[in-house]
């Protein structure tokens, strides 16, 4: 079985102040097919600066509802150590969601590339900050007078 690429984003939340509200939205993509959850894990740190790992199928708290049916197969393989220093980047009083995923839409590309021979030379993620600097720079969403 061809894998596509895994990438992990961690989405925070300031405040500890998360809802789950943006589980509709990935459900969307995911049922797409674009990608897969491969790990999903909830992670937040006190005004204290203690860790504490939330299991999202936590059934009594509303929050993690939407996310029950993406955690059917997941493979887990974000490990205690990946969690401790994601956690460890946050700021205190902040929480973040950690969603590793495999890129679906890219797995006959990755054939294709291998039957013809081909290899893949680099690959890199454009941070959202700098995709806002380029917008601005091109005027991209803006309104011309």
């Amino acid at each position: 079985m061809t894998l596509g690429p895994l990438e992990y984003t961690v989405i925070g939340f300031e405040g500890n102040n998360f809802d789950g509200s943006i589980a509709d939205e990935l459900s969307r993509v995911i049922d797409s097919g674009v990608i897969s959850v491969v790990d999903l894990v909830f992670v937040g740190k006190g005004e204290d600066g203690n860790l504490r790992i939330v299991e999202l199928d936590n059934k009594e708290d509303p929050r993690f509802a939407g996310f029950a049916p993406m955690l059917q197969g997941l493979t887990g393989l974000l490990t205690e150590e990946d969690i401790q220093e994601i956690g460890g980047q946050l700021e205190p009083n902040t929480s973040a969601l950690v969603i590793m995923f495999e890129h679906r839409w890219a797995v006959r590309l990755k054939e294709a590339i291998g039957n013809a021979g081909g290899f893949l030379v680099a690959r890199e993620t454009i941070r959202p900050e700098s995709l806002e600097l380029l917008n601005e720079e091109l005027g991209v969403g803006q309104l011309s007078a």
